[in-house]
């Protein structure tokens, strides 16, 4: 058969190419109209709009409480992140490097928060943050936002990671041994440089996903404000739709950015891209197929 020759009919193509066309178009043009109304210079949202201005980017730039929320927002990621990177690095290290009882269940169990729905995760962190104010004064704060995002981040960070390292020949850990190198130095000149663009593509995910979560927030916030949160608030009032609307687009590219490096990181490193609750039935059935350690 010749290389240009396709299986499918002429027709079938062209076909699958209008409705692929017809699908992003469903996907991405409410949130190009969201872009296109945040340089509405009336404020009112009506069709035509009567020209373009950047009015409202100045008016949100001045606003002290989306600034606050923006930090807030910025900070919770950063912590999410971390703490992310560290414990989903630990468990993709465990489940990937040593047999013990209930592995496949544990590496099942690291997965699944993601796939619950967030209005669950979200009642249960609240039930047992306040369970933990009455017992040892555990109150709602940055914090608790944090560990809130950390429990699904955490699943992002592990799935990048172990996807990595069983794609990592375990005969360069022994190769480094071999030559009297000790576990430390395997790890910073040979796990670490292997696993490094995973661990980056797994922050970037992490990142994203805690910068944009608003379930998960409104049970584990309290009085503080994040940014998906402040839109949340003023959606419903006129008078901040213009502003909610820039904002709504800097959160959007905001989101976007870490999104498209890690997928780039990914696609050239051969790893596993999972960046949401939809990709979370591979990654499942994926847990089950771990090799036998060393």
């Amino acid at each position: 058969m010749s290389r240009d020759r396709a299986i499918e009919p002429r027709s079938v193509q062209i076909g699958m190419g209008v409705v692929s066309g017809l699908v992003l178009l469903f996907l991405y043009v409410p949130l190009f109209v969201i872009m296109l109304y945040a340089f509405n210079p009336a404020r009112s949202q009506s069709w035509p709009l009567p020209g373009l201005s950047t009015r409202w980017f100045v008016a949100t730039w001045n606003n002290l409480d989306v600034r606050t929320a923006l930090l807030t927002s910025i900070k919770a990621g950063l912590g999410a992140t971390t703490i992310a990177l560290i414990l989903g690095s630990l468990a993709a290290f465990a489940v990937h490097r040593f047999r013990f009882f209930g592995r496949e269940a544990v590496s099942f169990l690291l997965i699944l928060p993601l796939a619950l729905p967030g209005i669950v995760t979200g009642m249960a962190l609240n039930s047992t943050i306040n369970l933990g104010g009455q017992l040892i004064g555990i109150s709602f704060s940055l914090w608790t936002i944090i560990i809130g995002h950390a429990t699904f981040c955490v699943v992002v960070v592990y799935n990048n990671v172990i996807a990595r390292l069983r794609r990592t020949a375990t005969s360069l850990v022994e190769a480094s041994y071999d030559l009297g190198a000790d576990g430390l130095q395997t790890f910073r000149y040979v796990v670490l440089p292997n696993i490094a663009t995973a661990l980056m593509a797994g922050g970037l995910l992490a990142f994203a996903l805690s910068f944009d979560e608003i379930i998960v927030t409104n049970f584990t916030s309290g009085s503080e404000i994040t940014l998906p949160k402040w839109i949340f608030n003023n959606l419903r009032l006129p008078n901040q739709r213009p502003v909610v609307n820039v904002v709504a687009s800097v959160l959007l590219i905001v989101s976007l950015i870490p999104v498209y490096i890690a997928q780039r990181l990914t696609q050239e490193s051969g790893g596993l891209l999972s960046a949401g609750r939809g990709a979370i039935p591979a990654a499942i059935e994926d847990a089950g197929e771990q090799p036998a350690a060393p």
